[in-house]
């Protein structure tokens, strides 16, 4: 399964969230930059956490732009945005980011990615990550609470969401408990209720 855009490095297509060309998230590292030997120290050894990084393991043999089709039909995000911006949480230590790190090993990291990174293109990609997750979050709640959708609707819609974010988190290799499920949605449906009537209070106040 592929795209039918222009596609550079790891299959990524240069197009922003709506559509346009030019994408967020920056360019893999080229022949002269800093990551592109794939080595993470100077004698070429990889560090003991790169070895030991089990998450996106379920995905060994996955094919770049089979992830990317299926993050594009459903979420903002890229696979590129997904993996790295997944990928700074589990290497953030107390003074940043270790985006080296990140960059010179992410074809050992996740199994589809092909191509080592410069920091500058990981801190890209991750900011591009934090920009749609603050645009679809305002698109949302903007729709929650214009009246747009029925109570019904809206439970409709989140339990579907949610279902996709459960398996993105399975996929990382989280494992949920039936128990932790059930949580997780009865917090969400709370949060949403209360959305809901603080929304018509604000419409009741402002019409």
């Amino acid at each position: 399964m592929s795209e039918d855009a222009p596609q550079s490095g790891d299959g990524e297509e240069r197009r922003s969230s709506d559509g346009s060309a030019g994408d967020d998230a920056g360019t893999p590292a080229d022949a002269s930059g800093p990551a592109a030997s794939g080595s993470s120290t100077a004698d070429g050894s990889v560090p003991a956490d790169v070895r030991k990084y089990e998450r996106f393991k379920k995905m060994d043999g996955a094919q770049y732009d089979r992830v990317n089709t299926f993050l594009r039909d459903r979420t903002y995000i890229t696979a590129r945005e997904w993996a790295i911006a997944r990928l700074c949480v589990d290497f953030r230590t107390e003074t940043g980011v270790e985006m080296t790190k990140i960059g010179e090993n992410l074809p050992r990291l996740v199994p589809f990615m092909t191509d080592t990174y410069t920091p500058q293109a990981v801190n890209q990609a991750r900011t591009a990550f934090e920009e749609k997750v603050q645009k679809a979050g305002a698109t949302f709640l903007y729709g929650a609470m214009s009246g747009f959708f029925t109570a019904e609707e809206l439970d409709e819609m989140m339990y579907e969401v949610t279902e996709v974010a459960k398996f993105l988190l399975e996929v990382e290799g989280v494992d949920l408990s039936v128990a932790e499920e059930l949580d997780a949605e009865d917090r969400i449906s709370e949060v949403m209720r209360e959305v809901r009537e603080s929304s018509e209070e604000l419409r009741d106040d402002l019409e």
